[in-house]
């Protein structure tokens, strides 16, 4: 008789518990294919609503929905077993009040079955993630460049090349773990500013583009395989799978126009 083991998802206490530990492995996906090869690597998995531009060709994350964060959610549930997956509450989904939050968030877990949500904001979404973390629902914040914000920012712009600015990003930081989340993204500020922010909060700091002394790293996929056209200077390119499919599809429009298909593993007998 055989036993079947039932892998266990990395929880939001389990990354929680990482600080100043072994640093937490993060990337991004948006299929199950996908999904499945991160899982077998990552401790965390963000469905982050950078899917917009990566995905579905969009200029900016703002025009994201609801109904794309949960389809991709699904997807990558699906396709992973043992990483937490988090998932980026879309832009107005979550910015008008604490009960907006709310049921987009609890809408978001229940119909992903994501172990968390992730929303963008320093010290003025301090309220809306005490609200939703005392009613169960795990939050990960994100603070320094913030995405959806880039109108108001002037476009995705290095944050704290002033240092007369940083103790108001280090208070963003601690004001969000202090309101709950159990860890946060620091995305685009100058390396000695996320060296303060990861020192001042007692949860882990995840970090894209700011210092490799945050508790943990984290890229978007396609960015670090090659498979995306411009990259952020920041991006260490891991692969270049970009040129390699380049190179299978010249081959194969070839193989087809020469009518080059040897052998008879290609049609059905």
């Amino acid at each position: 008789m055989s036993v079947e083991t039932r892998i266990k998802r990395v929880t939001a206490p389990e990354i929680a518990s990482r600080k100043g530990g072994t640093p937490i492995v993060a990337l991004t996906a948006y299929t199950a294919p996908l999904a499945a090869m991160v899982d077998r690597h990552a401790d965390l998995i963000l469905v982050g609503d950078s899917l917009g531009m990566v995905i579905h060709g969009l200029p900016s994350t703002v025009g994201v929905t609801m109904e794309m964060m949960i389809l991709h959610g699904q997807a990558v549930v699906r396709g992973s077993q043992r990483a937490m997956v988090v998932v980026d509450m879309p832009f107005g989904s979550y910015e008008e009040s604490p009960e907006q939050a709310f049921r987009n968030a609890a809408r978001i877990m229940g119909e992903t079955g994501a172990g968390a949500v992730k929303l963008e904001g320093g010290s003025r979404m301090a309220p809306t993630i005490r609200f939703l973390t005392e009613r169960g629902i795990p939050v990960m914040g994100h603070v320094g460049l913030t995405p959806q914000a880039t109108h108001t920012l002037g476009g995705f712009k290095t944050q704290g090349r002033d240092s007369e600015s940083w103790p108001l990003h280090v208070r963003d930081a601690v004001d969000i773990a202090e309101a709950g989340a159990f860890a946060l993204v620091v995305e685009g500020v100058v390396e000695p500013l996320a060296d303060r922010m990861t020192e001042a909060v007692a949860v882990p700091t995840i970090g894209i583009g700011a210092s490799a002394r945050c508790d943990g790293q984290i890229l978007v996929l396609d960015d670090m395989l090659g498979l995306s056209g411009r990259v952020p200077r920041f991006v260490r390119k891991f692969a270049n799978l970009g040129a390699q499919a380049d190179e299978a599809l010249a081959a194969y429009a070839t193989a087809v126009r020469e009518r080059n298909f040897p052998g008879e593993d290609n049609v059905y007998r």
